[in-house]
Order: structure tokens, then sequence, then C-alpha cells
């Protein structure tokens, strides 16, 4: 089952960026996967209604894509999310990924490193096209000593920056036959970053687009999603509750760890412990409440310092968002006038204006 919500989709513009002001991108060579990449996604799109009415097209490809459609309306009509070309085109990309996404975090550390491209500013990722090149990376940063992972993205957003419906953000094969309730968090997601984004400031960008997600995915449930849509969601969220659970309380535990007085071998050995504890909670929890659930394996197999700081990314200031989104009195409108306006602060100056503007209860 996709688990985007926790590995799922960053916005990357690196390859706009780049083909606007070359000097800062990290290399030659990996513009030139950036640049390639994209094109060659966007060059494998067609328009839906195309595959709609192409006898080849297989009948539940057909019933999936008029599903989007569906919701891709309804995140105008309802969500007054951005009305374009996004979302309108499909591609088959024969993998299983749009891009594999490479983070890092020092060894003893639970802050995510972070990439600085023109334009978008600095990112906790770096992403790539291709899975070997992301995982050699990823070896590199091994060999410097981070903890470093390699995680599957499924879809990503450029900001709505690129006019033209060719350039417009395509649906892809990487995530249409995901459960309907996953199907609508992703588009609703996706377009939230064309709403509002604030160059350097990953956290905030996640958590302002999983806010909208999350109410969005419950909006268009509860109007239009059938009974057993609404169950697997329910079922879902029940999971992804404990999952938030867990993981929250490793990250207080290790960030304490971290922060103390101890020694770095006692550091380390304290982190390995951790993480042991940390599986086998997970085993007991898939044991029993999720009753032999496989959904976060992967994750909880290759969990490092990195897996805690992307955890982090899409989650951290949702309250604030949530808040802030109440005062608003639910005006979604106004809502997104005041996230844009905190976007547009320097970043310190940001976050404090987003405390001002969403008090703790």
């Amino acid at each position: 089952m996709l688990q985007r919500a926790w590995m799922g989709s960053v916005p990357t513009l690196v390859l706009v960026a780049c083909m606007a002001l070359l000097s800062g991108c990290g290399s030659v060579g990996y513009l030139a996967q950036s640049v390639q990449g994209h094109l060659r996604l966007l060059s494998a799109a067609r328009p839906v209604g195309d595959w709609l009415a192409d006898p080849t097209t297989a009948e539940p490809l057909k019933a999936r894509l008029a599903l989007t459609q569906r919701i891709r309306d309804y995140a105008v009509t309802a969500l007054h999310l951005p009305d374009n070309d996004s979302y309108r085109r499909y591609a088959d990309l024969q993998r299983n990924a749009a891009v594999w996404n490479v983070a890092a975090a020092p060894e003893l550390s639970l802050t995510l490193r972070t990439w600085c491209f023109p334009v978008v500013g600095c990112v906790a990722y770096r992403g790539y096209y291709d899975r070997d090149q992301a995982d050699a990376y990823a070896e590199l940063l091994r060999a410097l000593g981070l903890d470093a992972g390699v995680y599957a993205v499924p879809a990503y957003s450029t900001l709505g920056k690129i006019p033209g419906s060719y350039f417009a953000d395509p649906l892809l094969n990487t995530f249409v036959q995901s459960t309907e309730g996953e199907l609508a968090r992703l588009i609703f997601h996706e377009l939230s970053h064309q709403v509002a984004f604030a160059p350097d400031d990953t956290v905030f960008n996640e958590s302002f687009a999983t806010t909208v997600e999350r109410l969005g995915t419950a909006r268009w449930l509860a109007e239009h999603g059938s009974v057993a849509a609404r169950a697997a969601l329910a079922a879902h969220e029940a999971r992804r509750a404990d999952f938030r659970a867990l993981t929250a309380t490793y990250r207080e535990r290790l960030n304490a760890l971290y922060q103390s007085a101890a020694s770095d071998g006692d550091k380390r050995r304290g982190k390995a412990e951790l993480l042991a504890q940390l599986r086998a909670d997970h085993a007991a929890l898939k044991a029993g409440a999720w009753q032999g659930y496989t959904g976060y394996d992967g994750w909880f197999d290759r969990v490092n310092n990195a897996s805690f700081g992307v955890l982090a990314a899409y989650t951290e200031l949702v309250p604030q968002f949530e808040r802030l989104l109440a005062a608003q009195g639910g005006d979604l409108t106004r809502f997104y006038a005041e996230v844009q306006r905190l976007a547009a602060l320097p970043m310190e100056e940001r976050r404090r204006a987003l405390q001002i503007a969403a008090p703790s209860p």
C-alpha cells in the first residue's frame, strides 16, 4: 500500500531552477539527470480524455482515471485549489516511483542535511530519476559517516511554475491504483504546493500540504466516497495514528540521547538499543492490532536518523496549521491567503508569526 503521507511526494523544482540558473547546481551530471528525467516523464503523458477514448485502455484503468478527474474537479470546487492542467494527463512510467529521494542526517543527530538550489532554496533531500544513481549517492553519504536512506516518491510537484498543459504535473501509474482515500490525499497534497511555497522551509511546506490533504480527503469521502472507501481510510488512519505515536516516542528518546552529555560511544550503543526496541515494538503492533499488516515493514527495516527527519517534515507544524484554519473560521480562501502571507516572510519570522496566528490551546 502506498505510504506517501510518510515517505512521499516532496516538491521538486531542481530542474526548473537549474534550467533558469545553471550556477549553484551540484554538478553537470545531476543537472542532466534532473532535466532529462523530468522531460521523459512529461513526454510519456497523454490527456486523460485520450486514454478514456482509447479502446486499448483497460477498463479498470479507465475507471480509475475517471475517478481522478472527479477528485480533481472537487479540488477546485470544494477546496478552492488551483484550476489548471495539473493531473489532467496520465503517464505510465513502467516503474514503481516517479523519483527516488536521498535523505541524510548525522550519525548522532536527527537534523536532516539540506541541499540548496537557485529559486527554490534549500531542501532536505536530493532526488534522482534512476534508482541506481540514488543508491550510489546514498552510499557516498554513508561513507562520509552520515545516516542516509533512499525512498521512493510516487509523485512530486513543480508548483505550477511552468506554463502550458504539456508541462503540467501529470497523473502517474505510480499512484493511480492506490486506495480512493490515498489517491485523493495525493492529489490534494500536491495541488496545495501550488497554493503556497516557502523556499528553504520543507517542514512549513509539507505540513501545510498535509493539513489540506487531511481536510480534503475527509470531506471527499464523506460526500462522495463509498462505504468501503471510508472503512479503508478509517483502518488506515488507525494504523497511521499508531505509527505516529510509536515513532514520536522513539524520536523523543533518540533526541534526548543525542542531546545528553554521554560519550559518543555510549550514544552509539544507546542508539542501537533504541532502534532494536523500536523494531520489537513494531513487531508486537503488527502481530496484534494491525493483524499482520506489512505496509510499514520497509520503513522499520531501514530506520535510521534520516528516516525520523523525513517523518517530521510532513507533520511537525500540522497542529499549528489546523489552529490557523480554525482561526479563519474554516474558510479555506482566507486560510490560503494567510499561509501565503506567512510563506513570504523570512524563515524565523515566519515560524514566530505562525505561532502567534495559531497559538497553542
